[in-house]
């Protein structure tokens, strides 16, 4: 449920406004913003065009990103922003909750964290971790979109320096081995977010919604790659796309059961063998 009881006063017009003046001040996109707040970025769109109210939380998160007072975005205060416990926190501290909160996820489990424990991983209270977020379903929930947005990022990114489809599936192959700690505890937050996909919980949803398109970004390679003449005439997006996800999950699942030295081993027998499957069923003989 959705509160605006955290803040003096409450959202009007021009609140929106202001929030308008902080991302514009951002230099970046609206929806760039939203990910650097961990918000829903059509939340953040619905927000600034009156059709949807910010939450006190949302307008905490806002502030701390925009280093300006919380009760001027709802014009109560001045714009400065008084000194905070942010300072020295990289990317501020909603950031740092969510940072903390992935982290405890992939090593206790999605269900054993709770508020407490990220407040102390964050040194700070934990009134202060439900100043940003309000309850521990809207926490997980954000750091679920934190883990995902970031996930999209890093795909993007690989994805423009490839010279072709066969290079863009090098590269998707390349990110989805988890030979690094920061791999590992992304496939550790996955595993765990399949089951909540399959009780059908809020989070769970989103995963879904994120895989498909995860799923989908792979089809569309296989098709750049099928008119680029480097894959398979006549192969089909989709099944493909589906196979390769497939078996992406099973290999990564089996990589994160080994311990140890052994775990490097178990990445580089997973990206062989994904490099084979390309090779035997979707690049061009």
């Amino acid at each position: 449920m959705e509160t605006d009881d955290v803040l003096d006063g409450a959202p009007t017009a021009d609140t929106a406004a202001r929030v308008r003046e902080v991302i514009a001040a951002a230099g970046v996109s609206q929806r760039e913003f939203a990910r650097r707040v961990v918000m829903d970025p059509s939340k953040l769109s619905r927000s600034l065009s009156g059709t949807r109210r910010f939450t006190a939380a949302e307008l905490a998160r806002i502030a701390d990103e925009g280093r300006v007072d919380a009760g001027w975005l709802l014009g109560t205060r001045s714009r400065e922003k008084a000194a905070a416990p942010t300072v020295g926190v990289e990317g501020g501290r909603p950031l740092q909750i969510v940072r903390e909160t992935v982290r405890l996820i992939a090593e206790y489990g999605f269900h054993a964290v709770r508020v407490a424990d990220i407040a102390r991983a964050c040194a700070t209270s934990s009134a202060a971790i439900h100043y940003h977020f309000p309850g521990r379903a809207e926490l997980l929930e954000a750091a679920v979109r934190w883990c995902m947005d970031e996930d999209t990022a890093r795909r993007a990114t690989r994805l423009a320096e490839a010279d072709d489809a066969a290079a863009e599936l090098r590269q998707l192959i390349a990110l989805q081995t988890p030979r690094t700690a920061q791999q590992r505890r992304q496939w550790a937050v996955w595993l765990d977010l399949w089951a909540e996909a399959a009780r059908s919980t809020a989070v769970g949803r989103l995963h879904s919604e994120y895989y498909r398109q995860w799923r989908e970004t792979v089809a569309d390679v296989v098709r750049r790659g099928v008119g680029q003449g480097v894959f398979r005439a006549g192969l089909d997006p989709q099944a493909a796309a589906l196979t390769l996800t497939a078996l992406i999950d099973g290999l990564a699942t089996h990589v994160l059961s080994v311990g140890g030295p052994s775990s490097a081993a178990a990445a580089d027998a997973m990206h062989a063998a994904l490099t084979t499957h390309v090779t035997d069923t979707i690049l061009a003989p």
